[in-house]
């Protein structure tokens, strides 16, 4: 019996379900303005959802406003972001630059004695 009722249907391809009886949600549709290219992106968002001040450019990745009427846009708060440290910043909240030097000293020497080379090799030498 199950055989029959599966005969002349793709699964997978087809959905058996029917939009009879679905409601949708409301909708609104916002424009954000690329402050890069100048290029329009049009962004569906729910009608009760909180809309974004700025989004990400589809076209060069850069930080598109949202437009609120009038040819105006959004203003976008940065002072509360927070710039990436690099890996030089963290170690200088660690150490000064004396003990830096002196760590580096301390490498070289190893790394000498461990080669066996009997010439000195300074940093000025190695920069240029």
């Amino acid at each position: 019996m199950a055989d029959r009722s599966l005969r002349g249907i793709r699964l997978g391809a087809q959905s058996l379900q029917s939009e009879e009886g679905v409601v949708f949600h409301e909708r609104a549709h916002h424009t954000y303005t690329c402050t890069s290219c100048g290029r329009d992106s049009h962004l569906t968002f729910a009608a009760d959802a909180e809309v974004p001040d700025a989004w990400e450019c589809r076209t060069c990745g850069a930080e598109a406003l949202l437009q609120i009427g009038g040819g105006k846009t959004a203003e976008v708060d940065h002072s509360g972001d927070k710039v990436a440290r690099s890996h030089w910043d963290m170690l200088l909240e660690r150490r000064t630059l004396p003990e830096l030097e002196e760590l580096l000293e301390e490498r070289l020497a190893f790394v000498r004695a461990r080669r066996g080379a009997g010439e000195d090799v300074s940093i000025d030498k190695i920069s240029a």
